[in-house]
């Protein structure tokens, strides 16, 4: 195996528009190599939803190499230099990561490697725009969005033509059993793993599908179809793209190809452009303060005072607050391994608000349901809403999840598709059944506390709660 290359594929399970994947075949001989890294910081570990999605995502890589993805499971420096010493291979080729535990680990990995003689290259194949080439001019990072986004779209290069698929005749057959996918048991055992198979297909052939249909049907409406709930006006993509089944570039320069052919209009692409950058905006935020994953970005919060209630928390994650909206959402998470936007939002409002429950329980909640569940988006959009992040919604903009309900599931479609047992509630109280008068909802075949539950909370009382708490914490 003189001169063999290793590609160690991360979070581009890809193999179009692969930066290091085409130089590292285009270097010779490679192996094309993953390793399933669970020494990595225990609450980062992949979720359940994550693992059901990467198993998968796996089986169709390795389909797409005709059965030649190497699998490991271990410390990747361990791994890594074993497999240089076992193979002779000459060079390490992989797409940068920017979380900060694999920054810290990539590091030490590329030292140990180059001492070992081992050339090793990194490659930027995850995002659009890397955290230093998007700078204020005093060199410091941005901590707003729109100055951020319109920096970007006047210093940064417009996404270059995809990377073809590579030949991959020069792969190096793999020497390991059939079953060695499922060997490294990452599907969970909960009941919901079904379900979500029958909403989603991992693998960058269902990718590349999605991203057709988006700008075929979807796109031409994202603007106002975004916020709704029950329509198909969002791409779906986030999964494909925190997996790197298809790569941020990719869906950029499609979009801005279509737009410029006038397929879709240039304001529909712009504002999901736009969307894609809130990605990118979020991870140079991780990458500048990487303590945004477990602490508050506005340091003044570490005064708020939280409440501690793991019996409100539970009926939270099952979706049984009695406010149709929240609960369809929590079951559409629990049930798809996905949630709408305008419905995370609304959901996250009442967590870090009218609960007053500190906004790391509902991350660490998502961290595990949720099948696009990353680092960076994940821990900024939640501190985003509970007010406490870079850029964030204001603390005393509460989300109520009533009027919130009414305006843009105005039918309660998708109330009803996540909460069937109120098919029957007429539009005018499925909004909030707790103050719908008990004959209508009778005659629906509803009583509260047995079909549906009554409201844990009061929508009003726990605004006051919530705002005098913040008013105290900024006086003192």
């Amino acid at each position: 195996m003189k001169g063999t290359t290793i590609f160690w594929f991360r979070q581009d399970l890809r193999l179009k528009d692969n930066p290091a994947l085409s130089a590292a075949i285009l270097n010779g001989e490679t192996i094309p190599l993953f390793i399933l890294d669970d020494e990595t910081p225990k609450e980062w570990r992949l979720g359940a939803a994550s693992r059901w999605w990467l198993h998968h995502s796996l089986i169709s890589l390795d389909n797409s190499l005709n059965g030649n993805l190497w699998i490991e499971r271990g410390d990747p420096e361990k791994i890594l230099t074993r497999m240089l010493k076992q193979t002779d291979a000459k060079s390490v080729h992989w797409n940068r990561c920017y979380e900060p535990w694999q920054i810290a680990r990539d590091k030490k990995i590329k030292t140990t490697l180059t001492n070992l003689g081992s050339s090793v290259e990194s490659h930027k194949g995850c995002l659009l725009w890397e955290p230093w080439t998007t700078l204020k001019k005093d060199d410091t990072p941005y901590k707003v969005f729109t100055p951020f986004y319109k920096n970007g779209l006047s210093t940064q290069p417009s996404p270059n033509e995809p990377l073809s698929v590579p030949s991959i005749n020069k792969l190096i057959e793999c020497p390991m059993p059939k079953d060695k996918i499922s060997a490294l048991k990452l599907l969970p055992e909960q009941d919901w793993a079904e379900s979500i198979g029958k909403d989603w297909v991992p693998g960058e052939t269902s990718a590349h599908a999605k991203l057709d249909k988006f700008l075929t049907h979807g796109i031409h409406k994202y603007q106002e179809g975004r916020n709704i709930p029950e329509r198909s006006s969002v791409s779906r993509l986030s999964p494909h793209l925190k997996f790197g089944e298809i790569s941020p570039n990719f869906v950029t320069w499609h979009v801005v190809k279509a737009s410029r052919s006038t397929q879709i209009d240039k304001s529909e692409a712009e504002h999901f452009i736009r969307e894609l950058i809130w990605r990118e905006f979020s991870y140079s935020l991780l990458y500048y303060f990487p303590t945004i994953t477990n602490q508050n970005f506005k340091t003044n919060f570490t005064k708020f005072p939280w409440r501690r209630d793991e019996k409100a928390l539970k009926l939270w994650q099952e979706g049984k607050t009695g406010y149709p909206i929240v609960d369809a959402g929590m079951r559409e998470l629990w049930a798809t391994g996905y949630m709408h936007n305008r419905v995370r939002m609304i959901v996250a409002s009442f967590l870090t608000k009218n609960l007053m429950l500190h906004w790391i329980q509902g991350a660490r909640w998502f961290w595990d349901c949720l099948l696009d569940a990353d680092l960076a988006s994940n821990s900024c959009s939640w501190q985003w809403v509970a007010g406490t992040g870079a850029d964030a919604a204001p603390y005393f903009r509460i989300f109520n999840p009533v009027t919130q309900s009414q305006k843009f599931d105005p039918n309660g479609t998708y109330i009803k598709k996540f909460l069937p047992e109120l098919a029957s509630v007429p539009n005018k109280y499925i909004h909030d059944p707790s103050n719908a008068p008990e004959g209508e909802l009778l005659r629906a075949g509803v009583k509260l506390g047995v079909q549906y539950p009554l409201a844990i909370l009061d929508l009003k009382e726990t605004r006051t709660r919530a705002l005098e708490a913040y008013k105290g914490m900024s006086s003192a």
